[in-house]
């Protein structure tokens, strides 16, 4: 794909990028060597591949609960620059 010197310009502006001349010319060679590659892909039959969203099956990754003691209150607690009724007291955030 054949990019011109605005269409780098335009995508560099996009991106919030101060370049060079020379930045420019370099990233328009790399990134019409990208488009190039990518526009490979499109050549490929993929007439017999069912969509998917992952490339491999996904499975629940997720560990069993174990039920084990939790950290006791006060040791919770003991840091806390404020706290009132075995809670931690914060600064309202929101009017009521």
């Amino acid at each position: 794909m054949n990019l011109t010197h605005t269409d780098v310009t335009h995508i560099a502006r996009l991106a919030r990028l101060a370049l060079t001349e020379e930045e420019l010319a370099h990233y328009q060679e790399q990134l019409a060597a990208i488009l190039d590659y990518a526009a490979r892909l499109n050549e490929l039959d993929l007439s017999g591949v069912a969509p998917s969203a992952h490339a491999v099956a996904r499975q629940n990754v997720l560990r069993d609960d174990i039920v084990t003691p939790s950290l006791p209150r006060d040791d919770a607690l003991f840091n806390a620059a404020a706290t009132a009724e075995g809670q931690f007291l914060i600064q309202a955030v929101l009017e009521e």
